[in-house]
């Protein structure tokens, strides 16, 4: 019986244009109400912008957010890990030493911090994933923790950058989720360790939990979900991981496939 369903958002959930068809999702929220199924997102973007996302049918969401760095339900936190400020501050001065074409978004509790000659079309593409953001001539000034670091190089060269990050493996978890994003969180915390929070959280097993995604980041997550559903858009190594193979993101494959199992279960 499923009574956790976890899903990524960009890539799976969402279609390529960054949307999702809310008619069906209002179905399907409903049946998952009716037969008593959690839903919850698991995504690189910020916690807020999540709640945007889902609107109106935001109550009762649970959130792993942040590149699943933090928990949040129902407008409260219950779950946050952070990177300390001197560790932080170090991989952020590396990334910037790399290169100057990339864009480094410190992600502190209070919100995403970018630097202030970063380009507007950046900003723009950062805010689809960040409501709250700020700017800073000079990051050594950030004297607050961090919930995660991310990289964004719209060159797609965050393979190459992230050999550069070795001396901070041992301190941090490091995952080049696709050729343009780097996501950095405390030490053994990514998707498959915040979502067996969450199952605890909720006396859910990964035997009741069912869970959808398509990149690099998502493998950890797959592994913690018996009912584990990759995108036929997926990374290879993400499908290997996966039980199952199921449509696009630009199917509504999430929802559809999500409607036709519930619909099985008494």
């Amino acid at each position: 019986m499923i009574k956790l369903i976890i899903t990524d958002l960009d890539g799976t959930f969402l279609n390529s244009q960054g949307e999702y068809d809310r008619e069906l999702f209002a179905e399907v929220k409903q049946l998952m109400t009716e037969k008593g199924v959690q839903f919850a997102a698991c995504t690189g973007k910020q916690c807020e912008r999540v709640e945007e996302l889902f609107a109106g049918q935001s109550k009762d969401l649970w959130i792993v957010g942040d590149s699943a760095t933090r928990i949040k339900y129902n407008g409260e936190f219950v779950f946050q890990s952070l990177i300390e400020n001197t560790l932080g501050l170090a991989i952020i001065n590396t990334l910037r030493r790399v290169s100057n074409s990339h864009v480094v978004i410190a992600c502190t509790p209070g919100g995403a911090i970018v630097h202030c000659e970063t380009p507007k079309r950046l900003k723009d593409k950062i805010r689809r994933s960040y409501t709250r953001m700020t700017e800073t001539s000079d990051f050594s000034t950030v004297s607050s923790d961090f919930v995660k670091i991310t990289v964004f190089d719209e060159e797609g060269n965050c393979p190459q950058t992230r050999p550069h990050l070795s001396p901070f493996e041992d301190d941090v978890y490091i995952v080049v989720s696709e050729a343009a994003w780097i996501d950095i969180a405390a030490y053994g915390v990514h998707k498959g360790s915040t979502v067996q929070k969450l199952q605890q959280l909720l006396n859910v097993t990964a035997e009741h939990t069912m869970a959808f995604g398509d990149g690099h980041n998502d493998i950890e997550l797959l592994a913690e979900a018996n009912y584990s559903f990759a995108m036929r858009n997926a990374f290879e190594e993400t499908k290997a991981v996966a039980r199952f193979i199921t449509g696009t993101n630009d199917e509504n494959a999430v929802l559809e496939t999500v409607r036709r199992l519930l619909a099985l279960q008494n």
